[in-house]
């Protein structure tokens, strides 16, 4: 049977297929990380991002094609993570703008949103590299602009042997790719995902294997602490009992009035509002007594999703909310591998401070060191799980100041937070593109309470730049990189160049890798031990090293990173 147009029942299904066959590849995905690092995550990263838009998806019986591409757009906006999860957010977000408004999508129509997906993409990301996914998009959306197919099969067969083609050329544009001998992981999710749809226009079953991404479609959401976990508040001093939290899904984008109407009439049956409009979706934050009475309100503009209450003045006096907390993160972490966001101080129930600082940290050690250098929260996440773009948002939301800045922290965290902060329009928010948890301290050296934000977004940029850092880990895989033969099992030194060390002591590994980033202008070394490493050893290690840099001042901290032996950093 030859098909000609596809209905949104048949998009609903094919777009899950998709879903579940990038899942099912998403540890092989991981493998091709170039990096033979024990935290290779663009498999990971992707499906979590594909899973939270098949979530909303699956809830659906007879969807139109314009409830659809809202649940795409904006379930994967919200479950972005890192930079390949980003990129595929957009990708969705722009083939979505592509298909509103039709009953029916035919080839002509595949193609003008292949196109938007591509253009959406590339504005999204501010230097665009070849040999990525973004060139299996736009080679995917050329082909489609060739073709001259009646049958929607056959022109999604050849779209995808040539979305494969251009994969396989990756090595050729990316040389780093080619040294590795992979191709480039993200622009293989994106077949992945291709693979899948095609499948599910066939009629072919895919079947989901990962049981923790399978309990995404019946998720609980991570919830935050509110105000109520603040011990030293009597629960007789919480006005509004119950904070409600929720998003709407919208029927079509409120106008500039119309969300100014909601937010005043949230407040007038509550406090602390938090309310975050996109086009597509408002996630809403209030205090109230009468949570009802706010969802009833939001109904008027779509349908609701991710709803949540809890009872402060109950979880106060029972003392219950952090443990809670606790169970309900190890919970996500073990169930489906996300994010929670970790508050280290209570929320003010009053007029907002001038500056929150939220940043991204893993390792008990690191977090105590940022919270003791100024930051308010802390989201926990890093290289090995990145958080998501609606962790960022809810981080926003949480902080109870004027002007919020975001400490990422890491490279591939950087699109994420700067996506939560291109959809949030009631609080100025900045994004500091710190690409290292060193490079995220020194920035908060600098910051200064009583700049103004543009000064203080000058200093920290430039204060995180006068930073080297490098980390020490382990190989999970041999492999010919930077011109090093590495062994599985081999300790790796990996500084901002590459790897520059290689061997099987993690010490001498560590001495030479900070060897190859101190320089003439080098004045501090700063070491974070990892909790693979015990204080006698990391001591030991900062006495060899005051010996051999006399002239510089060594400074040991206890980090408490997994998977990295070391973070170093060299300023």
């Amino acid at each position: 049977m030859a098909y000609t147009s596809i209905d949104a029942k048949t998009l609903q299904r094919s777009f899950l297929c998709g879903a579940y066959n990038l899942s099912n590849q998403k540890e092989y995905i991981n493998e091709l990380n170039v990096f033979p690092v024990p935290d290779g995550d663009t498999g990971t990263n992707m499906t979590l991002t594909i899973m939270s838009a098949a979530e909303e998806v699956a809830k659906f019986e007879n969807p139109s094609m314009d409830q659809l591409a809202k649940a795409i757009s904006g379930g994967s906006l919200r479950g972005a993570r890192g930079n390949s999860g980003v990129i595929l957010s957009q990708l969705f977000r722009g083939f979505c703008k592509g298909i509103k408004g039709k009953d029916k999508l035919g080839i002509s129509d595949l193609v003008s949103a292949f196109n938007h997906a591509v253009d959406t993409a590339y504005k999204a990301v501010m230097k665009p590299k070849e040999g990525t996914i973004l060139t299996v998009a736009r080679g995917i959306a050329e082909k489609a602009d060739d073709l001259c197919e009646t049958d929607l099969v056959e022109f999604l067969e050849q779209v995808l042997t040539y979305g494969e083609e251009v994969l396989d050329s990756t090595p050729d544009l990316l040389p780093v790719l080619k040294e590795a001998g992979v191709v480039d992981s993200g622009g293989k999710g994106l077949i992945e995902v291709l693979r899948g749809i095609l499948m599910g226009i066939k009629g072919q079953e895919v079947v989901l294997e990962d049981k923790a991404d399978a309990s995404t479609l019946q998720s609980q959401h991570v919830s935050y602490v509110s105000g109520s976990g603040n011990d030293n508040i009597s629960t007789a001093d919480i006005k509004f009992g119950y904070c409600t939290e929720f998003i709407i899904m919208l029927d079509k984008e409120l106008s500039d009035e119309e969300v100014m109407a909601f937010k005043e009439y949230l407040l007038s049956i509550g406090d602390s509002l938090v309310c975050v409009a996109d086009e597509d979706f408002v996630k809403v934050h209030v205090h109230t007594n009468h949570p009802g009475l706010a969802f009833e309100k939001a109904l008027g503009y779509g349908s609701l999703t991710r709803m949540k209450i809890d009872n402060m003045r109950e979880e106060h006096s029972e003392r219950v909310l952090m443990e809670k907390e606790k169970a309900r993160a190890k919970e996500q972490e073990e169930a489906f591998k996300q994010m929670k966001l970790k508050k280290l101080t209570p929320k003010k129930a009053e007029k907002p401070k001038k500056y929150g600082v939220v940043a991204v940290s893993v390792g008990l050690g690191m977090n105590q060191i940022l919270k003791d250098i100024g930051v308010d929260y802390i989201i926990s996440g890093g290289q090995t799980m990145n958080p998501s773009t609606d962790d960022f948002l809810s981080a926003i939301d949480e902080v109870n100041a004027e002007n919020i800045i975001l400490l990422p922290n890491n490279k591939n965290i950087i699109l994420a937070a700067n996506q939560a902060a291109s959809v949030t329009d009631d609080k100025n928010v900045f994004v500091i593109p710190s690409t290292s948890l060193p490079q995220g301290i020194s920035a908060m050296v600098s910051f200064a309470a009583d700049a103004t934000p543009e000064e203080n977004i000058a200093s920290m940029n430039e204060s995180m730049q006068m930073v080297k850092t490098g980390e020490v880990t382990y190989s999970v895989r041999d492999t010919f990189i930077d011109g090093k033969t590495i062994v599985k099992g081999n300790i790796m030194g990996i500084s901002d160049r590459g790897i520059d060390a290689v061997g099987k002591d993690i010490a001498e590994v560590t001495k030479e890798l900070i060897a190859s980033m101190v320089d003439e202008d080098a004045g501090l070394i700063s070491l974070y031990y990892g909790n693979d490493i015990g204080m006698d050893e990391a001591e030991k290690l900062k006495e060899e090293l005051e010996e051999v840099y006399s002239d510089l001042d060594v400074d040991l901290h206890q980090g408490g990173q997994p998977i990295y032996y070391y973070i170093v950093s060299v300023e």
